[in-house]
């Protein structure tokens, strides 16, 4: 699906990624892991057409170069940011709404399937986005990007800062993506909750690929861990 090949990119003269490789394919979880400043969120926003960036970056086999956001997100692909962007005045519903493409098909989830996911959305439908904590914008985001019925979803620190009750309902969520036929690609820093869920795992380290492989791959390279994920 999400083909990645020799990504570079910058924020103004700063070259923040340097030849970066990966892929997704379709049905599968991959995390992409590694330390604060690491390139991770920079690689989905290159992706995302974010970013400036150079090299070869297609989906589908559909090149995305020199394509818009908006652009992107309609062939497909759903992007989750880390800062949470609701839409604060609005309520729960209205953002939910406002996850939909217009015109296209009926897709594979309804907003009472986002209320059954998270029942503290449906109990507040008509609050104010604006309002609600950093778990419930989380779970809002997250529910909000679904309702375009994107095939791969690029999630960027979905747990940060959340309860782990609530950590549990995201992992959950992921999973159940998976089993609808979207494919994730999950930036985070939680080993614990990214290697259970995925189907392979990357690391990002000074803004290159440093490791690629399965999670029992990752959990046995001590080496790996020490040096690139470990605080």
């Amino acid at each position: 699906m999400l083909n990645v090949e020799n990504l570079h990119a910058w924020y103004g003269k700063s070259h923040v990624l340097h030849g970066v490789d990966l892929e997704v394919h379709p049905g599968e979880i991959v995390a992409l892991l590694g330390r604060n400043g690491s390139g991770r969120s920079t690689a989905a926003k290159a992706v995302m057409g974010m970013v400036d960036w150079q090299g070869r970056v297609a989906w589908n086999g559909t090149p995305l170069a020199g394509r818009k956001a908006y652009e992107i997100a309609h062939l497909g692909l759903g992007y989750v940011p880390e800062s949470r962007d609701v839409f604060p005045q609005l309520t729960v519903q209205q953002n939910l709404l406002l996850g939909r493409k217009g015109g296209a098909r009926a897709g594979r989830w309804s907003e009472d399937d986002m209320y059954a996911l998270f029942p503290r959305l449906g109990e507040r439908r008509n609050v104010q986005a604006g309002v609600l904590s950093g778990g419930e914008q989380q779970m809002l985001t997250l529910c909000r990007t679904l309702m375009g019925d994107p095939q791969l979803v690029l999630v960027d620190e979905p747990t940060e800062g959340l309860a782990p009750k609530i950590v549990e309902q995201v992992a959950q969520y992921l999973t159940l993506l998976k089993s609808r036929g979207v494919s994730v690609l999950l930036i985070e820093q939680k080993l614990t909750i990214a290697l259970t869920i995925s189907d392979r795992a990357l690391v990002m380290g000074h803004g290159r690929i440093v490791f690629s492989g399965t999670p029992a791959e990752l959990r046995a390279d001590a080496a790996v861990r020490k040096e690139w994920l470990e605080v």
